[in-house]
């Protein structure tokens, strides 16, 4: 691999035009099909083998035109104090209301009125019209959106409070300002890293170039494939995390070559040959990762994981191809002031060469040399490496223990900003109807196959008459029957909110008492509703998450077998990963669940954690945690491979890697940082969980665990048994065909030349 990686990016470095102008042409394509596509038909919310989603597909065929789907509006009213929705003035504002929101739009199915539904609350004050569309929230147009927002507008010049909930106020997520900040932090790491703007631009814009492509196809196909707004925005979100660190790694190898005393091409391919495999095989990582997310079969799940992986792909083929052109582009500019100064960059003094690779710096005080930050650590951990695993292995601890704690739920109205009108309905419907009223489960009785002598009426009547006496349940409502008269329909208000444990349970007493029931009369009785629905995502999330960890886990240690040819230093990845997203989950529990250092983070509302964020996080955080072993781990092989000892090749690779690791780490905690400003709840969570994340396992983990763990192993890390070596292929990811490929045909110049002659240690 690594020779045809040396080659392709001397013909990328070489043809730069041609390189360059295929991947212009593919970003111009890209927008042209994303401009004229059309918009997406629906944001579908579909999870298969449910007992919530086969009574909503059960609703479909038996209640024909009702739409289940549709988008709802619930427009509340509430009363000045001293007053009754029932007054006439009242009332005839009300009416108003309703009549300007069932004219007000083309898309409106139909609009109860709160007077006939009888939808006022028991004081009186409080009353709410239930608006039904015919398409989903993310199909309703502006024009329907603002009908609605007038006729709330209506209701409040009456003298009325007037607020509006429900699905369709559902809007594409804004991030703000800070997604920029993070960009921006970004900028300013890379220029202390690389003391050039040129050096310091090109990650930055292969990485845009990158997400342009990405997002651009993903908006073009977002009508045929049915994608949802958030799935550009996690593209985006890991597109220009992995872009920039991609590309740094190369840019950085790049100079350090050039330090050595090689012409730029060389360099070039040089660079591509060496960081491009680590580049490969971390991309992979996070692509097996990401694409293993189809195991929980949620589409919506599937989906993102799937253009997330897309994205991260196009990453890897611009740093293996667009980074060498431009490189050839930016020519001596892509280096530092000093190693310009100096003339010819391949045949720079000491000083210089060691600025020009950035990284290299400092490389060993034997030499004569200044060690750098990364050496001084590593040597530290070498002579403490008990004392450094055991602080952060019980650091990471202490942070895990609010995971214990974990309450999973999918979020609703009741975690929007408190000065959001979705919020103020909710919570006005909640004091005038009773808690559970904002999370009604919906019954669904099919009497189809019912016994002989056993009517659709008389098992939904017995329905009715036992889930009113299980605990929790405030109201049920009448049966509904379709046309057929082979199907009813139930609603049940619970008295705790949709959120609650007491909920949870009831809907679970509810399926227990009908499985009861079924037997008896041969009429199955399922349980739906939002709230259902949340309860059964929780539960299939819940148990797809091992499997997943098996499948994603197991890949993962099988790639890393083949390229660090070893057991124990794929096992020891996979440990510091359990660490990293475990801690991870306890701080999003503390900050999102407990409220602890809510304001900071502008969490206006706590509560339970998403129901995905475990499973997500795990997918998507095991990914980039093995794009830092990869880097940081394949130079102290490469070093290892070359005759060092165990310890020296550790301090070998914190020497050359530590550096761009850690500059690599904080690129990427900034831009996931920077979706922590965004006004959707899910977003905010997820930027948080990912920035926390790369934080523990880039600083904690693979900084301290890593070479504490490879201390205190030795020359067993890297022990691979002979009949393993044989059958697992050699990729050469340190490059060592390849520089002996390049000593035999009298290219191996610069420094390491006479090195790059002896054979691998055995």
């Amino acid at each position: 691999m690594a020779t045809f990686l040396y080659k392709l990016g001397r013909f990328a470095f070489r043809r730069r035009r041609f390189v360059a102008l295929i991947w212009v042409a593919l970003l111009a394509v890209a927008g042209v099909g994303a401009a004229t596509a059309a918009s997406p038909a629906a944001d579908s919310f579909s999870i298969p083998g449910t007992e919530a989603q086969r009574a909503f597909d059960l609703l479909d065929q038996r209640y024909p035109g009702t739409n289940a789907d549709g988008a709802t509006a619930r427009v509340v009213f509430r009363a000045p104090e001293g007053e009754s929705m029932t007054d006439p003035a009242n009332k005839a504002a009300v009416e108003r209301t309703v009549h300007a929101l069932q004219s007000g739009s083309s898309q409106v199915d139909r609009v109860a009125d709160p007077y006939t539904a009888k939808a006022l609350s028991k004081d009186g004050r409080t009353a709410y019209a239930q608006v039904s569309y015919k398409v989903t929230g993310f199909e309703l147009s502006d024009a329907s959106k603002d009908a609605l927002e007038d006729a709330a507008k209506d209701g409040r010049d009456a003298g009325l409070r007037v607020e509006t909930g429900g699905n369709a106020l559902q809007a594409i997520p804004e991030t703000g300002a800070t997604e920029v900040i993070g960009i921006a932090i970004s900028a300013v790491v890379l220029v202390i890293t690389f003391g050039a703007l040129i050096a310091a631009g090109l990650p930055l814009l292969t990485a845009l170039i990158g997400v342009g492509i990405g997002v651009s196809t993903i908006t073009a196909l977002s009508s045929t494939l049915d994608l949802s707004s958030t799935t550009s925005t996690l593209a985006t979100m890991i597109g220009l995390a992995v872009g920039i660190d991609y590309a740094l790694f190369i840019v950085s190898r790049y100079r350090a070559e050039v330090a050595e005393g090689r012409e730029r091409e060389e360099a070039a391919g040089r660079a591509v040959g060496t960081a491009g495999s680590a580049v490969v095989f971390a991309g992979l990582t996070v692509v097996i990762a990401l694409v293993g997310l189809t195991v929980v079969n949620i589409p919506m799940l599937t989906k993102m994981g799937l253009a997330a992986a897309g994205t991260v792909v196009i990453a890897v083929l611009i740093a293996l191809t667009l980074i060498p052109a431009l490189l050839g582009f930016a020519g001596a500019r892509a280096l530092p002031r000093k190693a310009r100064k100096a003339g010819k960059p391949g045949r720079a003094d000491k000083a210089s060469k060691a600025d020009v690779a950035g990284e290299a710096d400092g490389r060993d005080a034997a030499a004569g040399e200044r060690p750098n930050m990364g050496t001084r650590w590593a040597r530290f951990v070498l002579r403490r490496p008990i004392a450094v695993l055991l602080t952060a292995v019980i650091g990471l601890g202490v942070v895990a223990i609010p995971a214990t704690s974990l309450e999973l739920g999918l979020p609703d109205d009741g975690s929007q900003p408190t000065d959001t009108t979705q919020r103020k309905a909710y919570d006005l419907l909640s004091d005038g109807f009773g808690p559970g009223f904002n999370g009604p489960l919906m019954l669904v009785v099919d009497g189809r196959d019912a016994h002989a002598g056993q009517s659709v009426k008389a098992a939904a009547a017995r329905v009715a008459k036992e889930v009113r006496g299980l605990d929790d349940v405030a109201v049920v409502t009448p049966p509904t029957f379709n046309k057929a008269g082979d199907t009813a329909m139930l609603n049940v208000v619970p008295k705790s909110k949709p959120s609650s444990v007491e909920t949870e349970d009831l809907v679970h007493d509810i399926r227990s008492t009908a499985d009861g029931i079924a037997q008896d009369t041969g009429a199955r009785t399922l349980v739906t509703g939002t709230t259902a629905m949340n309860v059964d995502v929780s539960q299939k999330l819940n148990d797809a998450l091992v499997p997943y960890l098996a499948l994603v886990v197991g890949l993962a240690f099988l790639l890393l077998m083949v390229v660090f040819r070893s057991v124990l230093v794929p096992l020891k990845a996979a440990l510091g990963f359990l660490l990293s997203v475990v801690a991870a989950l306890g701080a999003v529990v503390a900050v999102f669940q407990w409220g602890w250092l809510s304001e900071v983070f502008g969490v206006e509302q706590t509560g339970p954690i998403m129901s995905m964020m475990p499973i997500f996080m795990v997918g998507v955080v095991f990914g980039l945690a093995m794009d830092y072993e990869v880097f940081l781990v394949t130079r102290m092989r490469e070093a290892f491979v070359h005759g060092e000892r165990p310890g020296e090749a550790v301090v070998t690779g914190f020497r050359h890697g530590a550096r761009v690791v850690t500059a690599a780490a904080v690129i990427m905690i900034s831009v996931f940082a920077g979706f922590i400003g965004s006004s959707d709840s899910m977003i905010k969570m997820i930027g948080f969980g990912l920035a926390i994340a790369v934080f523990f396992d880039a600083f904690l983990v693979r900084m301290a665990v890593v070479p504490a763990v490879l201390a205190l192993l030795g020359r067993s890390a890297w022990w691979l048994p002979r009949w393993l070596q044989k059958l697992l292929p050699n990729v050469d990811v340190e490059g060592e065909g390849l520089r002996t490929q390049l000593a035999g045909t009298g290219t191996a110049d610069g420094p390491d030349a006479d090195a790059a002659r002896e054979p691998a240690p055995v």
